[in-house]
């Protein structure tokens, strides 16, 4: 198989440590490679990143996928220099004890190792628990309360030390594609329709919102400012290939198999129907997933912004989400780009989406 070469916009982002409330590197790879694309291009009190292509334009068309990753909050620091920590977003427990991680401080990053008691010191009982948060910690080399407050402080935050890495072709693991894949569709496509040769419609506004891991509150603020009658959201959504799944209680999705598509009442059928459309269109393979519920996405607040928008919401199928190796196919991801530039351009003059 030929060697696959990943977009470096997107090597960037999932190499980026950005936990919610810290999104700071994300910020600025986004800056770098999606500001020379803009007709507008602004951040947010929130952290978001908002590119506007074509300000006038009309429907406004909203693409929205959320840069924070899951990471850990300092808390607090023993006598001996052992540091405790609280969870920012929805871990595994079972998984976050032995792993390298970088606290990123006001004076770089540091590095630790998150720690607890060894299996050999423990009992059979013991053995068969999972630690709660309060019993684990991060061991950075520090003898003292005083030696590790000086390297770090209450409040910084971490990220494991899980970088991206191609397993096999266009198989991929990080620790983040959720959802830095969402982040990079959404600057990726804003980036292809300012190439094109004929402007679109709409006004297009690319947004990386922020805070999506603790309750989509970013998305929450751009849905209201950027005000659009139509919204396509991407995240990234389970594939169920793999081994222990049980497909009449998740439905059945593959890697590789191509883009998710949501349908329920957190979608509206129009927009749904468009996106199907493109897909044929493209010859480009989709899948479906159904949700009888608002999603867990940033697409559950764009819907119910202002007087309600028009949503739809396209996911990128993952392997082992919210775990530090997480598994993409990135042919998946570029056919969404591609999905979304159709779509993009097949948004006619005053066409809202209402039914």
């Amino acid at each position: 198989m030929a060697s696959y070469n990943p977009p470096r916009f997107l090597t960037e982002l999932l190499h980026a440590r950005s936990p919610s409330g810290y999104e700071h590197e994300a910020q600025a790879v986004f800056d770098r490679h999606v500001r020379p694309a803009a007709d507008a291009y602004t951040g947010d009190a929130l952290g978001n990143r908002i590119a506007t292509l074509n300000p006038s334009g009309d429907p406004t068309l909203m693409l929205a996928g959320h840069m924070d990753e899951l990471g850990l909050i300092i808390t607090y620091v023993n006598k001996d220099g052992f540091i405790y920590f609280d969870t920012i977003g929805g871990h595994d427990r079972t998984v976050i004890s032995g792993r390298r991680v970088v606290i990123q401080t006001a004076n770089g990053t540091v590095t630790g190792v998150t720690g607890k008691r060894a299996i050999h010191l423990m009992d059979e009982a013991d053995r068969k628990k999972v630690p709660e948060i309060h019993e684990i910690w991060i061991d950075i080399g520090a003898k003292t309360k005083k030696e590790a407050l000086e390297r770090i402080s209450i409040g910084d935050a971490a990220t494991y030390d899980h970088e991206f890495e191609l397993i096999h072709g266009s198989v991929g693991t990080a620790r983040a594609f959720d959802n830095k894949v969402g982040a990079y569709i959404v600057g990726e496509t804003l980036i292809r329709l300012f190439k094109e040769k004929k402007k679109p419609a709409a006004r297009v506004v690319a947004v990386a919102t922020s805070q999506e891991e603790i309750g989509t509150r970013g998305a929450t603020g751009s849905g209201y400012s950027v005000d659009p009658q139509v919204a396509l959201i991407v995240d990234v959504g389970h594939a169920t290939d793999h081994p222990d799944c049980d497909n009449r209680k998740y439905g059945e999705t593959k890697l590789g198999g191509g883009p998710i598509l949501c349908r329920g009442p957190n979608i509206n059928p129009k927009v749904y129907d468009g996106l199907v459309k493109a897909a044929k269109k493209l010859k480009i393979p989709y899948q479906v997933e159904s949700d009888p519920r608002p999603t867990g996405t940033d697409a559950r607040a764009v819907q119910v912004a202002r007087g309600g928008v028009a949503t739809g919401l396209v996911s990128i199928p993952l392997r082992y989400m919210h775990t530090p190796s997480e598994v993409v196919d990135l042919e998946d991801v570029e056919r969404c780009v591609k999905l979304f530039v159709e779509f993009a351009k097949g948004v006619a003059k005053g066409d809202y989406r209402n039914w």
